[in-house]
C-alpha cells in the first residue's frame, strides 16, 4: 500500500479533479492558471528528469529562488523520486549557499536566474558532489557544462520511465525523510530540520481542519518557500485541500497582487501586518474629520463583534444591526482595498506580533489568528482558531499535539508533527528531543487552554544585579507605541540597567519627518524624533517593574537588514549580530 505522502496526494488529486486550477502565474495579459493535471504532469516530468540524471533515493536537491512554479515542481519531484528537497533563502550569501549545498551533498541545485547562479559559480570548486545546476524557466542559457536550462532539464525525462517513477513513489515510507528545512540561524549556523512524510501529511491535514479550508480557496505565495510555514500554505495544504495558489510577482508587487486575487487565506509575518497597519493609520489620519469619526465608530463595532465571535458566540441584536451598518459604510470598502475582501482566515506567525495590532485589525473586521510553532514541529504547535481566539496569546494546542510547560518554563511539544532530528547533528538532536518531547527553546505559560509566549531562553537578559529579563514584550511595546520605530532591541546583559537600540522604519519614518518638519536624512540626531521615541518608551515603562524599564536609548544610523546579517529572511532579529555590529555604540550608552 502506497504511503500517505504529499506526492501521492498530488497525483490522487490530479486524478479526481484534473481540470480544476491548481496554481496561477501573472503574465502581461493577466493571471494564467495551471490545472491539477498540469501540476502533476510537471512534477512527474521533473522527477523522471532527476532520475535520468542519476538521482538516487535519499539524494538531495537544493533550491534557490523566489516563489515560482519551478520551485514547487522541483520540491515535490524530489520527494516523488525518493529524494529530499532543501530550500535556500534568496538573500543567502555565496558562503551560505555553499554551506547548505555542501551539507546536504546535493548533486543538483535549482536556481532562479543568473544572479543566483553567480553565487553557486563562486563556490562550486568547494562542492565536489554538485553535478548539475538547473535554471528556472525563462532564464537565459549559460554556456557551462554544469548548467541546464529548465527545458533542457525536463527533456532528460525521456531517460526514465513512468513505471520506474511509480515504483519510487510506492516505495516511500511514512517515516522516511521527506524534506530538510534549514533554520534561519538566529544563534549560529543553520541546522537542517529533518521532516518525514508523516510530519508533512499529518500537519497539512490538521492545518486544513483548523481553518475550514475549502477546495478552491485562494492564497498568495510570497514569503520565502525555504520556510516551513510558506511551504504549508503553498505546497502541502493546497495539495491536500485543493486550494488555488497565486504566485506573487515580487514582494514589491504583493499589494497589487493581493488586490487582484482577493484570497480566502492569507498568511503574513508580523512585519507585513505592521506595514498594513502603518498604511491604514496613515490614510485614516489624512481623512476628513467626519470620515474619521465614522471610521472610529465602525472600528468600535468591529472590535466588539469580533470579540463575540472569537469567544465562540454569535453577533445578535443591536450589535448585529450596528455591524451591518459599519460593514456597509466602512468594512466592505476597506477590506477589498487591502486585498482582503474575500478573506476567511488571516494568520500571523514566524515571530511575535503585538496584541494592539491584532485589536486594531479586528476593528476593521479582519481577525488575525496568531499561530505559534517552529520548523521542528512542521510549523504549528498552537493556533488561535475561529471561536477560540484570544489576542495576546498564541492559542490552544493543535488537536493531536501535546504541549506543556517544563519546570524551567520552557515549552515542550509531542505529536505526529515533531521532527526526526537535525541532519548530521546528533548532539543538537539529543538536546532538542528528549523522551519524545521537543524542547522548543521558548518560554511560555498557560491561561486555561491558551498559551502565551513570555520569551526565549537564549534571549534572557541577566542584569548586573542578577535579575532575569525577557525583552520581547518590551520591544513589541515600543514598536507599537512609536510607529516610526522599525526595530527595538533591548540591551542590558550584565549591565546595571536596560537600554534600547532603535532603528527607524524606512517606510514610515520619511512621512513622519515630512509631517513634523524634520530633515528625513538627519532623523537620528533630531530632537523631535528623540522626544517622540522617549514619549513612547515612557508609556511602556509605566507598566514595567523598575528593573525592566528602559533607561536610555540610541537611534541607529541605519535600519537593521537581512543584507547586513542582522535580520533573518523571516525578519527576526539576530541579537548577537546586532550586538557585534553596534558594539561601539552600545559601549557609548553605558560609558557614564
Amino acid at each position: 500500500m502506497t504511503a500517505d505522502t504529499i506526492p501521492a496526494r498530488l497525483f490522487a488529486r490530479a486524478d479526481r479533479t484534473p481540470d480544476k486550477p491548481a496554481y496561477n502565474v501573472r503574465g502581461r495579459s493577466g493571471w494564467k492558471a495551471t490545472s491539477w493535471r498540469g501540476y502533476a504532469d510537471g512534477v512527474r516530468t521533473a522527477a523522471r528528469a532527476l532520475m535520468a540524471l542519476g538521482f538516487q533515493p535519499q539524494d538531495k536537491v537544493t533550491i534557490l529562488g523566489f516563489n515560482r512554479p519551478e520551485w514547487v515542481l522541483m520540491d515535490v519531484a524530489a520527494m516523488a523520486a525518493g529524494g529530499v528537497p532543501a530550500g535556500i533563502y534568496t538573500t543567502s550569501s555565496p558562503a551560505e549557499v555553499e554551506y547548505i549545498t555542501g551539507h546536504t551533498e546535493a548533486p543538483v541545485i535549482l536556481v532562479e536566474d543568473h544572479a543566483q547562479w553567480e553565487k553557486v559559480k563562486a563556490v562550486r570548486a568547494n562542492l565536489p558532489k554538485l553535478r548539475h545546476v538547473v535554471l528556472m524557466d525563462g532564464a537565459e542559457a549559460i554556456d557551462d557544462a554544469m548548467v541546464l536550462t529548465w527545458d533542457a532539464f525536463l527533456a532528460k525525462a525521456e531517460g526514465a520511465s513512468e513505471a520506474d517513477l511509480d515504483a519510487r513513489v510506492s516505495a516511500l515510507k511514512d517515516d522516511d525523510l521527506a524534506t530538510l528545512i534549514y533554520t534561519s540561524g538566529t544563534t549560529g549556523p543553520p541546522k537542517g530540520v529533518m521532516l518525514s512524510h508523516r510530519n508533512l501529511a499529518w500537519t497539512a491535514t490538521a492545518a486544513l481542519d483548523l481553518v475550514s479550508y475549502a477546495e478552491g480557496d485562494k492564497s498568495v505565495s510570497y514569503l520565502p518557500l525555504s520556510h516551513i510555514a510558506e511551504q504549508m500554505f503553498t505546497l502541502h495544504a493546497p495539495i491536500t485541500g485543493g486550494g488555488v495558489v497565486y504566485f506573487a510577482q515580487s514582494i514589491e508587487a504583493l499589494k497589487d497582487n493581493l488586490v487582484e486575487v482577493q484570497p480566502q487565506v492569507f498568511f503574513g509575518v508580523p512585519r507585513i501586518w505592521e506595514k498594513f497597519y502603518a498604511a491604514v493609520t496613515g490614510k485614516l489620519g489624512q481623512a476628513p474629520a467626519l470620515r474619521q469619526k465614522i471610521a472610529g465608530w465602525a472600528m468600535g463595532v468591529g472590535r466588539r463583534s469580533n470579540a463575540v465571535r472569537n469567544a465562540g458566540g454569535e453577533v445578535t441584536g443591536l450589535l448585529a444591526l450596528e455591524y451591518r451598518i459599519a460593514n456597509k459604510l466602512v468594512f466592505a470598502k476597506l477590506r477589498p482595498a487591502l486585498g482582503l475582501g474575500q478573506v476567511k482566515v488571516c494568520v500571523s506567525g514566524a515571530a511575535p506580533i503585538s496584541a494592539e495590532i491584532l485589536e486594531f485589525f479586528s476593528g476593521l473586521d479582519i481577525s488575525i489568528r496568531e499561530v505559534y510553532g517552529q520548523s521542528e514541529d512542521s510549523g504549528p504547535t498552537t493556533f488561535n482558531v475561529p471561536g477560540a481566539t484570544r489576542f495576546g496569546t498564541v492559542g490552544p494546542a493543535v488537536p493531536g499535539v501535546q504541549v506543556k510547560i517544563a519546570e524551567d518554563g520552557e515549552i515542550v511539544v509531542k505529536g505526529p508533527n515533531v521532527f526526526l532530528g537535525y541532519y548530521k547533528d546528533e548532539t543538537a538532536t539529543s538536546e532538542a528531543l528528549q523522551d519524545g518531547w521537543l524542547h522548543s527553546g521558548d518560554l511560555g505559560s498557560f491561561d486555561g487552554p491558551f498559551l502565551s509566549i513570555t520569551g526565549r531562553k537564549k534571549d534572557i537578559i541577566i542584569t548586573a544585579g542578577g535579575k532575569n529579563i525577557t525583552p520581547i514584550n518590551i520591544e513589541l511595546g515600543i514598536k507599537q507605541k512609536v510607529p516610526i520605530v522599525g526595530e527595538a532591541v533591548v540591551i542590558g546583559d550584565r549591565r546595571k540597567y536596560l537600554s534600547c537600540l532603535i532603528s527607524l522604519d524606512p517606510e514610515v519614518a520619511p512621512g513622519w519627518a515630512k509631517d513634523h518638519g524634520v530633515d528625513p536624512d538627519a532623523m537620528a540626531d533630531d530632537a523631535k524624533v528623540r522626544a517622540a521615541i522617549q514619549a513612547g518608551i515612557d508609556v511602556v515603562n509605566k507598566d514595567l517593574a523598575q528593573v525592566e524599564r528602559i533607561k536610555k536609548f540610541v537611534i541607529l544610523p541605519r535600519p537593521l537588514s537581512i543584507e547586513h546579517g542582522e535580520l533573518t529572511p523571516t525578519l527576526k532579529v539576530k541579537r548577537n549580530k546586532v550586538s557585534a555590529h553596534f558594539a561601539e555604540l552600545i559601549e557609548s550608552v553605558y560609558a557614564d
